[in-house]
């Protein structure tokens, strides 16, 4: 018996709430043998619950394994300036911290955490940290495309604009650079991200998170104490299946899900209809699915793009609220590529989509 063979062991061993094992965390410092002994170090900052839980599992396995030794586990206490209990002094000034998530990519997170910050800079303090590394959004959300600085006791500065402090990976690596990160390297940069940037007084701090539960998502609820989480879907049962794996790890970790917002919910149309020859039709007009009613020569017609059951079925299964429903709108799309969030831009029912989300947050964290 060697390190190796206790190595492959504990590589069974899942972190609560995720499909990847301790050892590929990092959390497993050291293995040392001594006689009959087993003494194996754990370096992790994460509620008394899961390392409880961690602990458990790897005596049981090494006890299964190696029945005549004993099993001791080390737990190394970090030498960060920050705890489990989120308090990180960049963030000390920091009210609300509230993730933006999803199970899967391409389903408007990063839209939806730009025009939510936007119209909650109105009334408040705001910021916005893009967690995504492998993919950051925010230098073209919001049309930025210069580094920050850096002060005098070496803590990046967040850029401004549109009345938000703003921070992204994206600002710091050029656009022709690869970014082939191993886990560990990906877990210290969002250290970094939470540890020495100089946010100063917020009231919010909105992080747009990748995709998925992987390293970014551990290192952050180790790290940082979250006011709560929003999910972002969309009504296709795809994309609900894997929003329910980022639920369900947000539950695990005992982090609140403050809501379920769905995108790309149906396709609006407004205006006046008319048939062939120009004349205005009221009445019903017929469409494969469903019928839609005109009343005084205008409307607002509403089809589905998507048939899964979407946002509502996840927000009743978590018992929280949906947020809201939000159409498909080619504008949306546009302001986006052009770094101008929506809601400064235009007055519409989408407007009033996110800044009925904006009061519900309030209403819950504030």
């Amino acid at each position: 018996m060697n390190s190796e063979d206790i190595k492959i062991i504990l590589k069974e061993i899942k972190y609560p709430g995720y499909s990847r094992d301790i050892v590929s965390f990092g959390i497993v410092e050291n293995i040392i043998l001594e006689d009959l002994k087993i003494t194996i170090s754990l370096n992790i900052n994460a509620e008394k619950q899961i390392i409880s839980s961690i602990q458990s599992e790897i005596v049981s396995s090494l006890r299964k394994a190696y029945p005549n030794h004993k099993v001791h586990i080390s737990i190394k206490e970090s030498t960060s300036d920050s705890n489990i209990t989120g308090e990180i002094k960049s963030l000390d000034k920091v009210k609300n911290i509230i993730a933006i998530a999803s199970g899967k990519g391409g389903v408007g997170k990063s839209t939806s955490t730009v025009n939510i910050a936007s119209i909650l800079s109105k009334k408040y303090k705001v910021g916005i940290l893009d967690l995504d590394i492998y993919g950051p959004s925010l230098p073209t959300a919001l049309g930025i495309h210069e580094m920050p600085k850096m002060s005098e006791n070496n803590y990046l500065l967040p850029l401004e604009k549109f009345g938000m402090k703003l921070m992204s990976f994206g600002f710091l690596n050029t656009e022709s650079a690869p970014t082939i990160w191993r886990g560990p390297m990906v877990s210290r940069m969002t250290q970094q991200f939470f540890e020495q940037v100089e946010w100063g007084e917020l009231d919010f701090l909105f992080l747009d998170l990748p995709p998925g539960t992987g390293d970014i998502q551990l290192t952050l609820v180790q790290k940082v104490a979250l006011s709560g989480a929003v999910i972002i879907t969309t009504p296709q049962d795809l994309a609900l299946l894997d929003v329910k794996k980022a639920s369900d790890m947000f539950n695990q970790l005992k982090t609140p899900i403050l809501g379920v917002v769905e995108n790309m919910s149906n396709f609006m149309i407004s205006g006046i209809v008319k048939d062939l020859s120009g004349n205005v039709i009221n009445g019903t007009i017929e469409t494969k699915n469903q019928n839609y009613k005109i009343e005084d020569g205008k409307t607002t017609l509403n089809f589905e793009i998507f048939k899964g059951i979407g946002g509502l079925d996840e927000s009743q299964r978590l018992d929280v609220p949906l947020l809201s429903k939000i159409p498909i709108d080619s504008d949306l799309a546009l302001c986006t590529d052009n770094g101008t969030p929506y809601v400064f831009k235009h007055k519409t029912y989408i407007t009033e989509c996110y800044e009925d989300i904006g009061k519900k947050i309030e209403k819950i964290v504030v």
